[in-house]
């Protein structure tokens, strides 16, 4: 069996913040830290630091006055921040640069009186934050076929943003259809689809032909982490979505198998290294 490792794979530099900062609050915490959804997307990591203590919520409710509260990754919405404020809860942030530079832009286009088409998966984490900083000004599409349907006829000014995590090719499709219905579409000052993320789906995209199936290490809710493993069934190669070793697909592997092996920008590598470490022990 031929064994390939992509690079890059893994934690990029804003789920390595992220984790570094929650690691550093456990640390100096007297009490119970508690985190507004999953700080990234992974299971293991929850379930390291849910054995540290750290309490996962995705309500206000569930966090009492004056706790330590840290926002995930992926960032929260205005209202979250104002509630949180109102109640005295102490608050840190560990957002992602890069998404809190999403916001920024949401802001700003809103203000400007732009009505916002923003491309992004319903109801992830990243998509609900950003959506909260001008809900009466934004219209949220997922799919090249929701382009059709769309109707801004009723907005003179209209932008584009995207969720930081898409897959690149799927975003493009989308944006250029929305450029061919709406002609004065204003263009973002810089796309959104974050580095790490497009130099992962890159890196796939290259070395994914050749290879007989393409392992992607990384959770069920990561949005990146399926979007490597759609890439690589665009260039015509089987892929599968594991969480660790208990996933791998077994019955697609033979002896002489080739297999690329990847992993989502919020999975550890020692989740990887123990996947390679297992194929090879057998």
């Amino acid at each position: 069996m031929k064994l390939t490792l992509a690079e890059p794979r893994g934690f990029c530099a804003g789920v390595n913040r992220a984790i570094n900062i929650l690691n550093e609050v456990v640390q100096s915490a007297r009490g119970p830290v508690y985190v507004y959804h999953e700080i990234v997307h992974n299971s293991w990591v929850v379930r390291d630091f849910n054995r540290r203590g750290v309490i996962f919520v995705d309500s206000l409710d569930d966090v009492p006055d004056n706790a330590v509260l840290l926002f995930s990754a992926h960032g929260v919405s205005p209202e979250i921040r104002e509630l949180a404020a109102q109640r005295r809860i102490r608050t840190i942030d560990a957002t992602c640069p890069r998404v809190h530079y999403v916001h920024k832009q949401m802001r700003n286009l809103a203000d400007d009186g732009y009505h916002v088409v923003f491309i992004g998966k319903p109801g992830h984490d990243e998509v609900v934050g950003v959506l909260g900083e001008a809900p009466g000004s934004t219209t949220l599409i997922s799919k090249l076929e929701e382009v059709e349907a769309l109707d801004v006829s009723a907005y003179p000014k209209v932008a584009y943003l995207m969720q930081t995590t898409l897959s690149a090719t799927e975003a493009t499709q989308i944006v250029d259809a929305l450029r061919k219905k709406i002609p004065n579409l204003l263009n973002p000052s810089r796309e959104g689809i974050c580095d790490a993320t497009q130099l992962r789906q890159d890196a796939v995209r290259r070395l994914a032909p050749g290879h007989d199936l393409v392992l992607v290490v990384g959770s069920p809710n990561s949005s990146n982490s399926q979007n490597l493993a759609k890439v690589a069934r665009s260039v015509g190669v089987p892929a599968v979505l594991i969480d660790g070793v208990e996933d791998i697909p077994w019955n697609m592997l033979t002896p002489e198998s080739s297999v690329l092996i990847t992993s989502g920008a919020s999975a550890p590598d020692i989740i990887v290294k123990t996947c390679v470490q297992f194929l090879n022990d057998i």
